[in-house]
């Protein structure tokens, strides 16, 4: 019974092994999926691949690049693989985190899908990021802080077009607006459509360093985005913006009635514009603003 049980122990942990490797192995596949990363992956098997010939064959001088080069591989892939690196480590803490347990808010972003519903009904560009368990001290100390409650109002007068801190983004911590006109950084994914602007690789490129969610509204179509985890879902409706944060932020977010705009002829419709503020006004171009990029 001792060698049968031995053996049988053996071969589990055996197996085990083999799904550890495996699940490891599809999940980095999984997270450089679609960067920039991958290609250089494929570069990286081709020259792997010289290298086992060079190994197996009589080749003297290659042979003796390679043990010379070989060292110092590591800290190269480290560098070069830094960013994927980062975001691999940072996503697996946020698995571990939310394994053990959440935490009960009763805060909701109902805020920010009214102000995305104001902006997209104006062609109001807009960039506000959600942060959740990875912090964005370095990205708000980029802009002006605020340290102000989250609210409908508050939003709409920062991305008023000729307000001072329409331009960036606006960062949004828990129930709290955090800091306004920050600097985010630019995606660098060739992949993405040459239709997206700065503003859109600006709110790409904060979700593929971090596992905060940007809520993007376009400049030129009023269309409403949302990205995470450096993937991007466009033309939104507010509902399903409202669906997905509520998702995202896994807890429920009750429907509210969206204000319907009035179209008004004439006399009226002078005297209305008169009556309403700058938030209900169609965005102006501005030379040097961050406005979208059309292909």
């Amino acid at each position: 019974m001792t060698p049968v049980f031995t053996s049988w122990s053996q071969g589990a942990w055996a197996a085990l092994d083999i799904l550890l490797v495996a699940v490891l192995v599809y999940q980095v596949l999984v997270m450089i999926r679609g960067t920039r990363a991958a290609p250089m992956l494929a570069g990286l098997v081709v020259v792997g691949t010289i290298f086992y010939l060079a190994r197996m064959g009589e080749l003297t001088t290659l042979n003796w690049v390679v043990s010379r080069v070989l060292p110092y591989v590591v800290f190269a892939l480290i560098v070069v693989f830094q960013s994927e690196i980062r975001h691999l480590l940072a996503d697996l803490g946020r698995r571990l985190s939310f394994l053990g347990g959440t935490s009960a808010e009763s805060d909701s972003y109902d805020d920010i899908v009214l102000a995305a519903n104001l902006f997209s009904q104006h062609q109001t560009g807009a960039l506000i990021v959600i942060e959740r368990r990875i912090g964005l001290r370095t990205h708000i100390e980029s802009g002006v802080p605020l340290d102000a409650r989250l609210s409908y109002d508050l939003l709409a007068t920062i991305f008023r077009p000729s307000a001072p801190l329409h331009d960036g983004a606006v960062i949004v911590q828990k129930d709290r607006i955090a800091a306004a006109a920050c600097f985010l950084p630019l995606s660098m994914n060739p992949l993405l459509s040459t239709q997206l602007g700065t503003r859109h690789r600006a709110g790409i490129g904060i979700t593929e360093e971090t596992d905060a969610i940007a809520v993007i509204v376009s400049e030129e179509t009023g269309a409403i985005s949302l990205a995470i985890g450096g993937a991007i879902e466009r033309d939104l409706s507010v509902e399903h913006l409202r669906e997905r944060l509520g998702s995202e932020l896994r807890r429920y977010m009750a429907p509210v009635t969206l204000p319907t705009p009035i179209a008004l002829n004439g006399d009226e419709e002078s005297a209305a514009d008169a009556d309403l503020p700058e938030t209900a006004s169609p965005r102006s171009k501005h030379p040097g603003t961050d406005s979208e990029l059309r292909p």
